[in-house]
């Protein structure tokens, strides 16, 4: 059994792999403000998601394409804290853990979720030999699979829920709900539409989020009309890099979020953008 210090914590980590649940708790632990932070990093054309929960305990889903990831954890981590506890990767498309590979020489990792589909470029096999080599712990999402930050805040893994490991990375990508209190987050990488589908069958109703991490950066393959009016969010983000080449977010899904009376902030617009919960609400930091 692995221990490692953060903040001042001492943590276990263990995986109960009949159930395929992977439980992060905290044995001791010094409680600041009952906040749970959740930060929409502006990495550009990528994806990176800073989660803090009221323990102090923190998570990364996703490391964007570059080393941006290292800028703009640097402005919502103290400079003095140099540990991660979970960092997870939806899927193995270079915009979504590049960013990860500085990380893990930079910051002490506690665990890596990796998605069930896989690649062969460089890359993605220097990430693997990265993890391997420090002693990372890496296990691969499940349907069922739970992540406890602390303090009630726990990560679902909702897909895939099926060996996804010859599937197209996007179809393949990891969706998960974050719940603290009467408060949610849902997010789903580059999920498409086909992958919206199952999820919405095996979750119904129990999609409804107050805030959606809008899939694949606002493009017209993920966001249909069923799932969005399942999760109902209050507000939705879309992490997309200005200008880009691929014409994200398309008109398409804006017009769909509006239609549906969904706030929709773009951190090709507006940079990093932060929400706080105390557990019964969220507000715009």
């Amino acid at each position: 059994m692995k221990h490692l210090t953060h903040h001042a914590k001492w943590y276990v980590v263990a995986v109960l792999a009949a159930a395929n649940l992977f439980i992060w708790q905290p044995i001791f632990a010094t409680s600041g403000a009952n906040e749970l932070t959740i930060a929409f990093l502006n990495v550009g054309q990528g994806d990176a998601i800073f989660i803090e929960a009221p323990t102090g305990n923190q998570m990364v889903i996703d490391g964007g394409p570059d080393r941006a990831l290292l800028r703009e954890l640097g402005a919502v981590m103290p400079r003095t804290d140099r540990s991660i506890d979970v960092l997870l990767v939806t899927n193995p498309d270079k915009d979504h853990y590049a960013g990860f590979l500085d990380v893990i020489e930079r910051y002490e990792i506690g665990a890596v979720v990796m998605p069930g589909t896989h690649s062969d470029t460089t890359a993605y096999r220097e990430l693997e030999k990265k993890i391997a080599e420090k002693g990372i712990r890496a296990v691969t999402a499940w349907r069922g699979m739970e992540i406890a930050l602390g303090d009630g805040v726990v990560l679902r893994v909702l897909f895939p829920d099926r060996d996804t490991a010859n599937w197209k990375t996007n179809d393949g990508s990891i969706i998960a709900k974050l719940v603290y209190g009467d408060t949610s987050v849902l997010f789903t990488g580059d999920s498409t539409k086909l992958t919206e589908g199952i999820v919405a069958r095996l979750e119904g109703e129990e999609l409804k989020s107050d805030i959606l991490k809008v899939g694949h950066h606002g493009s017209r393959t993920s966001t249909g009309a069923a799932f969005l009016a399942l999760v109902q969010p209050a507000y939705a983000v879309i992490s997309a890099g200005h200008n880009n080449r691929y014409g994200h977010p398309h008109a398409e899904v804006m017009e769909g979020l509006e239609k549906a009376g969904v706030e929709t902030q773009l951190t090709a617009d507006e940079g990093t953008i932060m929400y706080v919960s105390d557990g019964k609400s969220f507000v715009r930091k």
